[in-house]
């Protein structure tokens, strides 16, 4: 096990570090997911878009996946491989340039569909529809949920018609949220009861993201079961677009400790925040890992960590630790490579982090930094 203090231990902070080797060990597993079962893997560019790392990860996945515009342009200019995009809807300028770009176009509805035909129809673009099976798979994670009663992602069984309405290639689900696989298969189950004619005319079916492929105990072997079934059974080719896969694991929060407070409970100042550098903590919310530290009250001292913005619920949440924290000290945070590059802002005017990767012969490169210029540019 590597000493990530050590290896750490003269970056500036806050900084997000990308673990090269985590990241190749997560493609790895990716790889033989696609060769052994045929389907083919794309990385959802929505989880994980740190493109410095996108040669590595285009040796092994098939592509990547897109939310909109501006994602599906990165995949084109910076990953070798397909590009897929989906987005509930697209404007008339989008899709112009997505038609020029992008090799396989998901649409949300059926009117969308029919709207941008005259466009989609003289690209080289391979079309599908989004569908909802109505099966919701998730407990607690309503915003997460896309299969929830009042869900505008995905057309109703109600709502489709019974064949694949001209020039549309492909189905596409996404109901899951970093979960196993058993879910999926349940989902599959249902989707095949409602769907069965259209995946029989279908020639791909995307099975979406939230797969946990990489995460210990996750069942491959059911998995690759399920997938060569679909390929069999309907004539398919099957794609899935995990992004927490991708990434698990592969990326690391490190700050350090500006000062030390007192109510109750002594409170550790850090220079990072949740609210601005890693979202999800307060979203989900859940409770990142630190590296060294545990659960309250399993070590000898207990502190709450928080950040320096003036918003009072910027709080990290409360780690146990074998000794007293001091001011200067670095703590390191697991896990933050997905949902935190992508999604943090500058509110307070905080500094948004370097970002650093860690080679695979332990040493550090400075990829991207960031100053005053980055928060002003997005202003007016």
């Amino acid at each position: 096990m590597k000493d990530i203090f050590k290896l750490l231990k003269d970056i500036k902070t806050p900084a997000y570090v990308i673990d090269e080797a985590r990241l190749r060990s997560n493609c790895e597993i990716l790889a033989d997911v696609e060769r052994r079962s045929g389907a083919k893997i794309l990385l959802a560019q929505k989880a994980f878009s740190a493109f410095a790392t996108y040669p590595l990860i285009s040796k092994y996945i098939s592509g990547a996946t897109s939310s909109g515009l501006f994602e599906a342009r990165l995949a084109h200019e910076e990953m070798k491989g397909q590009n897929h995009v989906f987005s509930p809807a697209y404007s008339d300028e989008e899709m112009t340039e997505l038609c020029q770009i992008c090799d396989h176009i998901i649409f949300n509805s059926l009117s969308q569909l029919e709207h941008h035909r005259a466009k989609w129809s003289l690209s080289n673009a391979s079309v599908g529809l989004r569908l909802n099976p109505e099966h919701s798979t998730q407990e607690g994670h309503e915003m997460y949920d896309p299969c929830a009663p009042t869900s505008r992602l995905g057309i109703k069984q109600h709502n489709m018609t019974v064949h694949l309405p001209k020039g549309v290639e492909g189905l596409h689900i996404h109901t899951l949220c970093e979960q196993m696989v058993e879910p999926l298969i349940e989902t599959v189950e249902v989707l095949e009861k409602k769907f069965a004619t259209l995946l029989h005319e279908a020639k791909w079916l995307n099975l979406g993201g939230g797969h946990h492929i990489t995460k210990d105990g996750y069942n491959i072997e059911k998995l690759v079961a399920l997938i060569v079934r679909l390929r069999q059974t309907y004539n398919l080719e099957i794609y899935l677009e995990p992004g927490e896969a991708v990434a698990l694991d592969a990326g690391y929060l490190a700050t350090k400790v500006m000062d030390i407070v007192d109510n109750e409970i002594p409170i550790l100042i850090l220079d990072t925040s949740a609210t601005c550098h890693m979202p999800d903590v307060l979203e989900m919310p859940y409770r990142p890992p630190l590296f060294n530290c545990g659960e309250v009250g399993e070590k000898p001292f207990n502190y709450c960590l928080a950040s320096r913005t003036c918003l009072a619920g910027d709080v990290i949440g409360t780690y146990s630790f074998d000794q007293k924290p001091e001011v200067g000290d670095m703590l390191i945070f697991g896990d933050m490579a997905i949902y935190s590059m992508v999604k943090n802002n500058t509110f307070n005017g905080m500094p948004l982090p370097d970002i650093v990767l860690l080679k695979e012969n332990n040493t550090c490169e400075i990829v991207k930094s960031f100053g005053y210029k980055d928060f002003k540019e997005r202003l007016s």
